[in-house]
Order: C-alpha cells, then structure tokens, then sequence
C-alpha cells in the first residue's frame, strides 16, 4: 500500500513562494508517475505538475515557468516549488501517485490547503 503525506501550504500573498512536500511510504513500483493536482473552491480537480519515474517533468500551461516539480529519491519525497503565485493558484493541492508496473494503482494524499492574497 502507498501512502502520501503532503505539507507546505499556508496563506502567501499574490507575487511570494511556497514549497509544497509529500513524503511517499510503500512501493511505488519501477514505473510510476507522481502528480500534483489542484482544487480550487468550487471547482473539479485539475493536474498542475507531473513527474515520471525516469524523471520527465510537465505542467499545466497556467503554472509554467512559475512552478517546478522535483523529487529526492533519498527521502522519498515530491516536491512542488511554486513561485510568483496569483490568487488564482488558491486551492487544497494534493499529491498523487500513479502506479503503472508492477501492478497499478492510483494513491492520493489528504491535501494541503495553498491561498495566496491579492
């Protein structure tokens, strides 16, 4: 079983930064995909930034150059770097693992809430 923690999220005004977190426990598998996704109040779920196994990154076209996904094998951990936030970059962010091979699965976080200020 795969368990994803997030953290990182608070309140920021409109221009600043925030490092979003999530701590991945169990097996992942070789091939995997890791995520991030992103509601906003009253809104459906949408995926901001990815991550493959072999490292390949890609974003939602209202977050690049703005926000970068990275990950430290080390600590088992997925990281989203999101700069010159806007208020509409407010929602609950969650973490999300994509599990291709062996056996698949998607495994999601409980979420963390990011609201940035005008």
């Amino acid at each position: 079983q795969v368990q994803l923690v997030e953290s990182g999220g608070g309140l920021v005004q409109a221009g600043g930064s925030l490092r979003l977190s999530c701590v991945v426990s169990g097996s992942t598998g070789s091939k995997y995909r890791q995520e991030w996704h992103r509601q906003a109040p009253g809104q459906r779920r949408e995926l901001v930034a990815s991550i493959t196994s072999g490292g390949s990154p890609d974003y939602e076209d209202t977050v690049k150059g703005r926000y970068t996904i990275s990950r430290d094998d080390a600590k088992n951990t997925v990281y989203l770097q999101m700069n010159a936030l806007k208020p509409d970059d407010t929602g609950i962010y969650y973490c999300k693992v994509h599990k291709s091979w062996p056996g698949r699965g998607d495994y999601w976080g409980q979420g963390t809430q990011v609201t940035v200020s005008s």
